[in-house]
């Protein structure tokens, strides 16, 4: 039986395959086409996912697609004529992709994809769910998602157990937590759908000084639910966000040369204390609803750490588990597992335990590049001697771009498609702006950690989070040693590792412990500011050498940057190729 989910049209199109039950392939468009957050039709990631799996289309048996069209033009609709004549342009610019794609999604996959099958269609916020739950280690799970919007859904609840599904309520448009954060997200001068985690990240900078003014804009329920002053916002007829109300109480929208003040850091701060308060009162009324311990979470919305790593201090729940692409991307999983285990009817047996679906690249591909683009290179003899070399070369306070193995399902570098360094150099976070990343200041960097020294170092009730989805406070004796990933607050975006998840990636954890004591490492996306996150070799060559990154792990290959690369790189011949 092989299932194929697709999401697409709106951000972070993706798609995922799964066989017998089994996801065996996942990736977003994004990191085939370069175009960072594509919402176009995921073709190269559909393809990805066939190859990977050793299958055509004619033996798909399903199709999942992420939301249900029709339902949401009737959304758009009724939004629009509610705000007319005000939103005809909106609605006007808004028409052509509806009418060209959005409302044609059967037609168009089978043309994209010469396909012949069932396409089955998924409301958007229960392939959230699905996506949350049916992967998950849990036999049964209290469920929450939050995003912007879906079909008229901005967040449900309910329960799984075992293959089924049940959402008990849900918010509708246009009260929604994901675009309360969006709109802040533009006013302080940053891109909506890409940039909400810049917020989260300026928020530990502030105080929440602005607190009583949000709360003028959203009445908070008890349960959780809200519902806004629409005067404060423009989205729901418009293609803008903040409101000239909203302006009149923030103070005008930031320019995204400017500088960050302090006001911009206390609305952040702001922002991200309501948010919270709003996020932990749908929580604590899941828990009195469904009296369970365990809680899955997806959405948009369960990519915000910070408000993560406190649910089980802040809740009754016991265990969370959100999976690696919670926002739009993860739908396509899904959708596939909906059909897969719920609308089929099939026993789960997956549990997905690592986030590597996405593709990986042979050593004789690898070689036939470097040598077809006479590009110097040193072939490690072992395992071992590559461990040890890329410790040296890390203490040493050099940057390293580490590609192994298969690319990371979801927003962040895992250890396959990483930029590792020093993280107990006080220097090393500037030093990392200036060559690679070339990024906000404010900006922290994440650590990585063995699992087994993660109570040594920060304060958490649990020593597995291998999806860095969430943020825990250093212990305080601890966060001397590695300056570089310790934010503003004290804290850090944890991942943690193993020698049988990922034995090399932890191997150079484990090497540089033995060179300067400390079991942590900076892991940062192999990427620079505004592009994806590296797929191919030819991605990574090319991303060192427009940035300063020192030297470049390809699988058993050490390239070490030229100053001078023009004899060696050619760009315009390894687009071709």
């Amino acid at each position: 039986m092989n299932i194929l989910g697709i999401s697409c049209f709106y951000h972070d199109a993706a798609a995922c395959l799964m066989k017998d039950g089994i996801v065996v392939a996942a990736a977003e468009e994004e990191r085939f086409t370069r175009k960072k957050h594509d919402t176009s039709f995921p073709i190269n990631a559909v393809n990805y996912c066939l190859k990977e799996g050793g299958i055509v289309i004619n033996q798909v048996n399903y199709i999942g697609f992420y939301e249900k069209p029709l339902l949401k033009f009737e959304r758009l609709l009724s939004q629009h004529l509610e705000m007319f004549p005000l939103s005809f342009w909106s609605f006007y610019n808004a028409l052509p992709s509806w009418l060209n794609e959005k409302l044609r999604v059967p037609s168009v996959i089978r043309k994209k994809l010469k396909y012949k099958g069932d396409v089955l269609f998924i409301e958007h916020h229960l392939a959230h769910a699905a996506s949350a739950f049916l992967v998950s280690p849990y036999e049964e799970a209290a469920i929450l998602t939050v995003d912007g919007v879906g079909e008229w859904a901005t967040a449900s609840y309910g329960y799984g157990k075992g293959s089924d599904i049940t959402l008990l309520k849900e918010l509708r448009f246009p009260n929604s937590v994901g675009l309360l954060y969006s709109t802040v997200t533009a006013h302080l001068g940053f891109s909506v759908n890409n940039s909400e985690y810049k917020v989260m990240g300026l928020s530990p900078y502030g105080k929440p000084a602005y607190y009583d003014n949000f709360k003028k804009i959203v009445n908070i329920q008890e349960d959780g639910s809200i519902e806004f002053d629409m005067d404060y916002f423009d989205y729901h007829y418009k293609m803008t966000m903040p409101s000239k109300k909203f302006i009149e109480e923030f103070g005008p929208i930031r320019n995204p040369t400017d500088e960050v003040t302090q006001k911009h850091k206390d609305i952040a701060a702001s922002l991200q204390k309501i948010t919270e308060e709003i996020l932990f009162k749908m929580l604590n009324h899941l828990y009195k609803e469904t009296k369970m311990k365990n809680l899955c979470m997806a959405g948009g919305v369960a990519l915000n750490s910070v408000a993560n790593g406190k649910i089980t201090k802040n809740t009754p729940f016991k265990d969370v588990w959100i999976q690696p692409a919670a926002s739009d991307a993860g739908t396509s999983l899904g959708a596939a597992a909906y059909v897969h285990n719920t609308i089929i009817g099939n026993k789960r047996k997956y549990v997905m335990k690592s986030a590597y679906l996405g593709p990986s690249f042979s050593m004789g591909y690898i070689k036939n590049f470097l040598d077809n683009n006479k590009i110097a290179y040193k072939t490690f003899k072992s395992d071992e001697a590559l461990v040890k070399m890329t410790a040296r070369l890390i203490y040493e306070n050099h940057v390293v771009g580490w590609f192994q193995g298969r690319m990371e399902w979801g927003p962040r570098a895992l250890g396959a498609r990483s930029i590792l360094s020093n993280a107990a150099n006080t220097k090393m976070k500037d030093i990392l702006n200036l060559k690679v990343k070339h990024r906000e200041h404010f900006r922290p960097f994440a650590p990585v950690v063995s699992k087994e020294d993660v109570y040594d170092y920060f304060e958490i009730d649990k020593d597995e989070e291998p999806f860095m989805l969430f943020v825990y406070p250093f212990r305080e004796d601890k966060r001397k040693l590695v300056p570089s990933v310790v934010h503003v607050d004290g804290t850090g975006r944890l991942q943690t590792t193993s020698k049988e998840e990922n034995p090399l990636y932890y191997g150079v954890i484990k090497e540089f412990e033995k060179l300067s004591g400390v079991p942590i490492l900076i892991n940062t996306s192999f990427n620079i500011r505004g592009e994806p996150i590296v797929c191919t070799p030819e991605n990574a060559y090319k991303c060192m050498m427009g940035t300063g990154i020192d030297y470049l792990v390809m699988e058993k290959f050490l390239i070490k940057r030229e100053d001078n690369p023009k004899d060696m790189w050619d760009s315009e011949k390894i687009a071709r190729d």
